[in-house]
Order: structure tokens, then C-alpha cells, then sequence
């Protein structure tokens, strides 16, 4: 029954738009968009919820790292600029942002990011069990936070980082930097097909999904052909992914994404999660001995909803680490999930609540696979 409850919220999450292709896109690549933000001075596009203390009335938020300068903060739609001074303050080498008792920043109540039990479609009980966590199917939780770019000091950051290593994937790379055509398959769950991006919405700022992201950062960095078959499919998980082999077979995949673990962490145990994979990779092997893998360790859920098992996130990274060789990589964002939550609230990055992304969630993705691939 967890099961069935967990999927059906991860295949609802999808429903309430149509998915737009990335020729309809109205976003466009920037190199800037897509630099990992662990490298270089600047921070694009991080986002954030302000909350408010119901005593003090002090609403503030916290970024990643220590600002130098904002460049700017725009509402998520990046229609609204708002003024430094004005809606906001803020203090060099300190990460908190501040907001002025006139700011025009949308605000909200811890209490706001919950419902009384039984108003919501599906049980997302609150682990203090005091209710249940606001769910937003769409676009809910884009429009409650917004977007900072900005400034900071050198980098601190203790989990690990995605490393270039062309002996790990050294087909697909050669492939890519002699400018041939690359196959790229994604198989995964609901956040591999979209859910929360705000181009699966067609609406404003019409960010794809993380595969068409690094489908247009590496066809627009090597200048060459990157086709996407994408197959995956909200609500499911590793043992749906082996039934899927004969669909990634007919793509002629020169690279396949595997990105499961969301649905799997309802229960799923690591060796089962790894089995599953592992049959994933073998069977596609079997046909197509050259082809190579990113294995991708998943975003961790919401620590706060009961239905999510935390153990497992790092458990399944490790399973997927055991997994990795010559032609398989692993793109981990669970350490990098990890380290958001050390340093900031779920709700800064979150898409529906509970276990997807948001934007900028989707781009960090595409920013970890990407950086596999890309030298620095």
C-alpha cells in the first residue's frame, strides 16, 4: 500500500499540465545558466522562500554562501526585480538575506506550509505529526520563492563534487569533443520526466526538465548533435526500469541515464535497488557492449514527510557507487542534497513539497551529470 500511495503522488505531480516539447521551449541556453554552482564567483538563479517568525515578525531567508554582492533577486517567473534597500538588506560575508517591513517579497508563516490532515488528495503526514506538508502539483512553491543571483566568497563546500575523468566515459566524450552525434536515453522516475520544471507547464520562465538541459548543454558546448529519448515515467521505480530495456535498446543509445531511487526509497532495500539497476545495465550490454552510463544517486525527499525512509538516499548512492567502472559513472546528488539540507530549509529548492525539484533543483541536476562530461 506505501507504495501505491508514493506512486500515485509522483505520477499525479505530472498531471495537472501538458508537457511541452523542447522545440516549444521558450527558454534559452545560457552558459552562465548551467555553470556548476560550486565553480567560479557567482551563484545564478539560487532560490529561496522567505519565512516569518510568527513572534518577531522577521521574515529571512539563507543562501549557500557568503555574499559579496546581489546581483539580483526576481520573483520565479523573472518578472519582478526587487530593490536592494527597499524589499531587501543584507550583510557582507553573512549568508542571510533580510526583508524590509515594506518589502514586496512574498512572505509566508511556518504554518503555511501546511494543511489540516485529510484536506490534500493524499496523506503527506508531517513527521512531528502536526498535519500534513503542502503539496503543490505545478508550480505552487515556484511562486512562493524567488530567485537570487549573486556574488560570494571563495567556496566551502564539504560534500563531494562530480570530477571530470575522460577514462571513465571515454566513448561518449571522444564522441562529443570530435563533434558526432550522441544518443542520450534517460530512464527514471517523475523528476527524470519533468515534474516542477516550469517548462513542463508552459509558463513562465519555461526552464526544461534536467534532461533537455544537459541535452542542450552539451549539443551548444561541443557544437554537435545530441538526440534525447527520454522514457521515463512518473510514480516509478528500478524493477519498472528493467521491464524498459527493449525501449532503450531501439534508441541506439550511445549514453543512458539511469535515475531512479525516489519511489525505491518507500522500502526498497540498497541490494534489491542495486540488483535492479544492475540487470538495467547488463541487459542493455548485452546488445550494445559499447554503450556507457551515468548512474544518477537521486535528490533527497522532504526529511519532514513520514513516508520517506532517509536512510535509504545514501544507502542507494553507495549501492550505485558499487556499481560504477569503466563506462559508468555516478552523478551524485544525493551528497550534493545532503549539503543543501545542511545549510538551508527544503522548501528553498523544493518543486511540490515533498520529492522533486524546482527549477533550480533541475538545473543543478543537469549541472552534476553535465559536469561528468565537461572539463573545467
Amino acid at each position: 500500500m506505501f507504495r501505491r500511495s508514493l506512486f500515485l503522488l509522483a505520477g499525479l505531480c505530472l498531471s495537472g499540465g501538458a508537457i511541452v516539447s523542447a522545440q516549444e521551449a521558450k527558454w534559452k541556453w545560457t552558459a552562465e545558466a548551467l555553470q556548476p554552482f560550486w565553480r567560479g564567483p557567482t551563484v545564478q538563479g539560487e532560490t529561496v522562500l522567505f519565512l516569518k517568525d510568527p513572534d518577531t515578525d522577521v521574515a529571512d531567508a539563507v543562501l549557500l554562501f557568503p555574499i559579496e554582492k546581489i546581483i539580483s533577486i526576481q520573483n520565479s517567473a523573472g518578472d519582478v526585480t526587487y530593490e536592494e534597500g527597499r524589499d531587501y538588506l543584507w550583510k557582507p560575508a553573512s549568508r542571510e538575506l533580510l526583508l524590509t517591513k515594506e518589502s514586496r517579497i512574498p512572505t509566508f508563516l511556518p504554518s503555511d506550509l501546511r494543511r489540516q490532515p485529510g484536506t490534500q488528495p493524499y496523506a503527506l503526514t508531517h513527521r512531528d505529526g502536526n498535519g500534513e506538508i503542502l503539496f503543490g502539483g505545478r508550480l505552487e512553491y515556484a511562486a512562493m520563492q524567488v530567485c537570487v543571483t549573486y556574488e560570494h566568497a571563495p567556496v566551502q563546500w564539504t560534500a563531494p563534487l562530480p570530477k571530470y575523468d575522460p577514462a571513465v566515459l571515454p566513448r561518449t566524450i571522444e564522441k562529443l569533443k570530435s563533434k558526432q552525434s550522441v544518443s542520450l536515453v534517460v530512464l527514471g522516475d517523475s523528476i527524470s520526466a519533468g515534474a516542477n520544471a516550469s517548462g513542463g507547464y508552459d509558463a513562465a520562465p519555461y526552464q526544461p526538465a534536467y534532461p533537455e538541459l544537459v541535452r542542450l548543454n552539451l549539443s551548444q558546448r561541443f557544437e554537435t548533435e545530441v538526440t534525447l529519448t527520454n522514457l521515463s515515467v512518473g510514480g516509478k521505480d528500478t524493477h519498472w526500469g528493467v521491464s524498459q530495456v527493449p525501449a532503450v535498446l531501439a534508441a541506439k543509445p550511445d549514453l543512458v541515464v539511469i535515475a531512479f531511487g525516489m519511489n525505491d526509497s518507500a522500502g526498497r532495500p540498497a541490494k534489491e535497488y542495486q540488483e535492479f539497476t544492475r540487470q538495467m545495465i547488463e541487459q542493455i550490454r548485452k546488445e550494445r557492449p559499447e554503450t556507457e552510463f551515468i548512474l544518477v544517486a537521486t535528490m533527497l525527499g522532504n526529511p519532514d514527510w513520514i513516508r520517506l525512509k532517509q536512510e535509504l538516499f545514501p544507502a542507494f548512492r553507495d549501492a550505485l557507487a558499487e556499481l560504477c567502472g569503466p563506462g559508468i559513472a555516478l552523478a551524485d546528488v544525493t551528497a550534493i542534497w545532503t549539503e543543501f539540507l545542511q545549510r538551508k530549509l527544503d522548501c528553498d529548492q523544493t518543486g511540490n513539497g515533498v520529492n522533486h525539484p524546482n527549477d533550480f533543483g533541475h538545473r543543478v541536476y543537469a549541472q552534476v551529470i553535465s559536469a561528468l562530461l565537461i572539463a573545467e
